[in-house]
């Protein structure tokens, strides 16, 4: 569904990302993983337009989107949910959510999406005409991911779900994202949990110092404790396999 190819991107005299190359095949979760600074995020954006790739091309379904501005990719049917939320803070989240649904551009039945966000995300219902920014941490998480989905995308594209949560909310956000690939969701999703997204992920890329270091199954990854320190520089948890 999703492949990029060379991607290299640049910030003034900075390469961020560098001859990166990835694929997300259709019904796949696929993360993104490596340290703060390693160019995760900076792939995410140049996927979407908000950043021009210096060189690679990126394809959607068949179609070239490089070079697209962000409303015109975002109407072909890719949704992303940014970091840090980036919420209206000011408006409610009825109101945030009708932005969200002003990028459908008639794509699939608008009565049916809003059924599934209030099964899915059913503290929602209960918060519809509060202001967005007081929301807690979790809920405004809920909030990003459902004004990404009432867009109607056919692959999510999710950038740190999990940043600044406590650890209970952040099983919850990663069940809920488990849920959207039982219904077909297509996912590509940048993380620092990596041990937990391991658990999920079909196959997870590792990206250091702007170039992908390893492709693996997010299984094999996970169980090979040797991999994931030698890639990650992390210490897996002790119910790792092979420790």
């Amino acid at each position: 569904m999703l492949s990029v190819a060379g991607l290299t991107t640049r910030y003034g005299a900075i390469e961020a990302v560098r001859s990166v190359s990835l694929d997300v095949a259709e019904g796949e979760i696929v993360a993104v993983l490596g340290p703060n600074g390693a160019g995760k995020s900076t792939i995410l954006a140049s996927i979407m337009g908000l950043v021009k790739p210096a060189s690679g091309t990126v394809t959607f379904d068949g179609r070239t989107i490089t070079g697209l501005d962000t409303e015109s990719i975002v109407r072909m049917g890719l949704g992303l949910v940014p970091e840090r939320r980036r919420l209206f803070k000011n408006l409610s989240v009825r109101d945030n959510l009708r932005l969200g649904a002003a990028g459908r551009h008639g794509r699939g039945d608008l009565a049916a999406d809003e059924a599934l966000l209030m099964e899915l995300f059913p503290i929602l219902r209960d918060r519809m005409d509060q202001l967005a920014g007081f929301l807690s941490g979790g809920e405004a998480q809920q909030l990003a991911i459902a004004r990404a989905i009432i867009g109607a995308p056919r692959m999510l594209l999710l950038d740190e779900p999990s940043l600044g949560l406590a650890p209970i909310l952040v099983e919850a956000v990663f069940d809920m994202i488990r849920s959207l690939r039982d219904r077909g969701y297509t996912i590509l999703i940048v993380e620092q949990n990596a041990y937990q997204v391991l658990e999920f992920a079909d196959r997870a890329y590792i990206l250091r110092q702007g170039q992908i270091a390893m492709e693996s199954t997010g299984a094999a990854l996970r169980e090979d404790q040797s991999l994931f320190s030698a890639y990650l520089g992390l210490k897996a948890p002790a119910a790792a396999g092979g420790r």
